[in-house]
């Protein structure tokens, strides 16, 4: 097994690679499709967007989710698809079987189009964001369709329904992900107890480990939207897939390191850190 640690990430900030996000707005900014889109233009790509909900939150929680009809949903995607283009897409919140479906649709029409798709089914503060109803649309519908599947250790004992309490239960879990369809899988150690944190990607070819102290802070909103959509930043301006991981890894815990602690709950990450003249956090 291959460990991959803190590394230089060699900023080469270039105009390429269209993502297009499909996931939930978040008004406090931490999350969601304002996430995505901050981490894809720091990144150096083009995003653009197809929202699948309005969410009423900050950093304390979730308090109304406000559905975009599915047929608007899919509408923004085809206007971006069919003009713009993309080399990537991200999928974050879906919210109903209908979205879902619909964007299933959309996914089949884009041939050739890597999706990574994080399946999102509950925020931090433990609001539901997935229906239950659509749980088995998505594995008929979208496993098969993820070049990269990002899922913590709740959302991967939903979708396999084994546990997931330590480094071999990651292993076991992408092992039965990759087997139901995906293509590769980063499975996610955030909600594992220990003083370390290993997120680990599995393919067909072998698995690689990214590991790291548990950072002390409670500012860590967003940092599953924020390591999906800089994977499909990396994929879509043409990197291999482990590089593309390593560099979101990367990324993302240089923005945690440097938190701006906003909010009165979970705070945000800094995503912008990479364009800080000064380097001040």
């Amino acid at each position: 097994m291959r460990r991959a640690g803190k590394a230089a990430i060699g900023w080469r900030m270039q105009p390429r690679g269209r993502v297009l996000i499909i996931a939930g707005s978040d008004s406090g900014g931490g999350a969601g499709v304002q996430a995505d889109i901050k981490t894809v233009t720091v990144l150096g790509g083009y995003a653009a967007s197809a929202i699948t909900a309005v969410t009423v939150q900050n950093t304390r929680g979730v308090s109304a989710v406000h559905p975009i009809p599915p047929e608007i949903v899919a509408a923004q995607a085809r206007a971006v698809l069919e003009d713009i283009g993309a080399d990537a897409v991200k999928l974050g919140m879906l919210g109903s079987r209908a979205t879902l479906e619909a964007v299933a649709d959309i996914l089949e029409g884009a041939h050739g189009v890597p999706a990574v798709i994080d399946p999102v089914m509950a925020a931090k503060g433990g609001a539901l964001l997935l229906e239950r109803g659509a749980l088995a649309a998505f594995k008929e519908r979208l496993l098969g369709r993820a070049a990269l599947l990002t899922p913590n250790a709740p959302e991967a004992e939903v979708l396999t329904g084994l546990p997931v309490t330590s480094l071999d239960d990651q292993r076991r879990v992408a092992e039965a992900l990759l087997a139901a369809g995906a293509a590769a899988v980063l499975m996610k150690g955030g909600h594992i107890a220990g003083e370390r944190v290993i997120d680990l990607l599995v393919t067909p070819a072998g698995e690689t480990a990214f590991e790291t102290e548990r950072a002390k802070t409670r500012h860590t909103h967003g940092t599953g939207c924020t390591l999906a959509s800089a994977c499909a930043a990396g994929l879509a301006q043409g990197l291999p897939l482990a590089e593309a991981v390593a560099r979101a890894w990367a990324y993302v815990q240089e923005a945690i390191a440097r938190a701006p602690g906003f909010g009165q709950g979970q705070g945000p990450l800094d995503h912008a850190w990479p364009v800080r003249r000064d380097g001040r956090r």
